[in-house]
Protein backbone atom coordinates (compact mmCIF):
# COMPACT_ATOMS: atom_id res chain seq x y z
CA UNK A 1 0.00 0.00 0.00
CA UNK A 2 1.41 3.10 -1.06
CA UNK A 3 1.67 6.08 1.51
CA UNK A 4 0.65 9.39 1.13
CA UNK A 5 1.37 12.14 3.30
CA UNK A 6 -1.08 15.31 3.21
CA UNK A 7 -0.87 18.45 4.37
CA UNK A 8 -3.57 20.70 4.01
CA UNK A 9 -4.89 23.60 6.44
CA UNK A 10 -8.25 23.88 5.85
CA UNK A 11 -9.48 21.07 8.45
CA UNK A 12 -12.73 20.46 6.39
CA UNK A 13 -10.93 20.37 3.02
CA UNK A 14 -8.27 18.14 4.02
CA UNK A 15 -10.82 15.28 5.59
CA UNK A 16 -12.03 15.42 2.27
CA UNK A 17 -8.69 14.50 0.43
CA UNK A 18 -8.15 12.30 3.27
CA UNK A 19 -11.00 10.22 2.67
CA UNK A 20 -10.43 10.05 -1.01
CA UNK A 21 -7.26 8.87 -0.98
CA UNK A 22 -8.19 6.36 1.69
CA UNK A 23 -10.78 4.92 -0.49
CA UNK A 24 -8.56 4.76 -3.11
CA UNK A 25 -6.36 2.35 -1.16
CA UNK A 26 -3.56 4.48 0.27
CA UNK A 27 -2.40 4.97 3.95
CA UNK A 28 -2.91 8.30 4.66
CA UNK A 29 -1.23 10.76 7.55
CA UNK A 30 -2.47 13.95 7.75
CA UNK A 31 -0.83 17.41 8.98
CA UNK A 32 -2.59 20.57 9.01
CA UNK A 33 0.72 22.68 9.13
CA UNK A 34 4.48 22.52 8.78
CA UNK A 35 5.17 22.21 12.56
CA UNK A 36 6.58 19.09 12.68
CA UNK A 37 6.39 17.94 9.31
CA UNK A 38 9.98 16.45 8.88
CA UNK A 39 9.44 14.44 11.92
CA UNK A 40 6.23 13.05 10.03
CA UNK A 41 8.59 12.64 6.82
CA UNK A 42 10.68 10.61 8.59
CA UNK A 43 8.77 8.29 10.97
CA UNK A 44 6.40 7.70 8.34
CA UNK A 45 8.64 7.78 4.84
CA UNK A 46 5.60 8.77 2.34
CA UNK A 47 5.76 7.92 -1.25
CA UNK A 48 3.93 11.23 -2.09
CA UNK A 49 3.66 14.12 -0.17
CA UNK A 50 0.52 16.21 -1.31
CA UNK A 51 0.59 19.63 -0.17
CA UNK A 52 -1.31 23.33 -0.16
CA UNK A 53 0.93 25.80 -1.35
CA UNK A 54 -0.22 28.78 0.71
CA UNK A 55 -0.52 27.48 4.20
CA UNK A 56 -1.41 29.17 7.66
CA UNK A 57 1.50 31.45 8.22
CA UNK A 58 3.71 30.27 5.70
CA UNK A 59 4.11 28.46 2.41
CA UNK A 60 4.93 24.75 1.60
CA UNK A 61 8.12 26.15 -0.13
CA UNK A 62 10.61 26.01 2.70
CA UNK A 63 9.33 22.45 3.40
CA UNK A 64 9.73 21.41 -0.38
CA UNK A 65 13.29 23.59 -0.11
CA UNK A 66 14.30 21.07 2.48
CA UNK A 67 13.11 17.57 0.90
CA UNK A 68 15.27 18.84 -2.40
CA UNK A 69 18.23 19.01 0.26
CA UNK A 70 18.15 15.57 1.09
CA UNK A 71 19.64 12.53 -1.33
CA UNK A 72 17.03 9.87 -0.20
CA UNK A 73 13.84 13.05 0.69
CA UNK A 74 14.72 14.52 -2.88
CA UNK A 75 12.89 11.51 -4.51
CA UNK A 76 9.62 11.66 -3.03
CA UNK A 77 7.06 13.38 -5.99
CA UNK A 78 5.31 16.06 -4.33
CA UNK A 79 1.59 17.49 -5.61
CA UNK A 80 0.59 21.22 -5.19
CA UNK A 81 -2.60 21.67 -4.39
CA UNK A 82 -3.36 25.36 -4.66
CA UNK A 83 -6.83 27.66 -5.29
CA UNK A 84 -3.51 29.65 -7.11
CA UNK A 85 -3.71 27.32 -10.13
CA UNK A 86 -3.55 29.78 -12.60
CA UNK A 87 -0.98 31.83 -11.19
CA UNK A 88 1.65 29.21 -10.45
CA UNK A 89 3.64 26.80 -13.42
CA UNK A 90 4.07 23.43 -12.99
CA UNK A 91 7.66 24.48 -14.19
CA UNK A 92 7.79 27.58 -11.88
CA UNK A 93 7.66 24.43 -8.84
CA UNK A 94 9.40 21.50 -11.14
CA UNK A 95 12.91 22.69 -8.79
CA UNK A 96 11.00 21.92 -5.30
CA UNK A 97 9.78 17.96 -6.79
CA UNK A 98 6.14 19.02 -7.57
CA UNK A 99 5.01 17.19 -10.05
CA UNK A 100 1.67 17.83 -10.88
CA UNK A 101 -0.60 21.11 -9.26
CA UNK A 102 -4.10 20.29 -8.79
CA UNK A 103 -6.81 23.71 -8.91
CA UNK A 104 -8.86 23.21 -5.23
CA UNK A 105 -11.37 25.29 -7.19
CA UNK A 106 -12.27 22.39 -9.86
CA UNK A 107 -10.99 19.63 -8.20
CA UNK A 108 -13.01 16.13 -8.79
CA UNK A 109 -12.95 13.39 -6.18
CA UNK A 110 -11.13 11.31 -8.43
CA UNK A 111 -8.26 13.44 -9.76
CA UNK A 112 -6.35 13.57 -6.11
CA UNK A 113 -6.02 9.78 -6.06
CA UNK A 114 -5.55 9.56 -10.07
CA UNK A 115 -2.34 12.33 -9.96
CA UNK A 116 -0.88 10.33 -6.83
CA UNK A 117 -1.06 7.47 -8.59
CA UNK A 118 0.25 8.90 -11.63
CA UNK A 119 3.42 10.43 -9.68
CA UNK A 120 4.18 7.21 -7.85
CA UNK A 121 7.48 6.01 -9.23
Amino acid sequence: MSRVLLIEDDILLGRHFERSLLSAGFEVRTCEHLVGVMDVVDSFGPDVIVTDILLTGSTALPLMNELMSHDDLSKIPVIAITSLADDITLDALRPYGVRAILDKTSIHPNDLPASVRKVLP
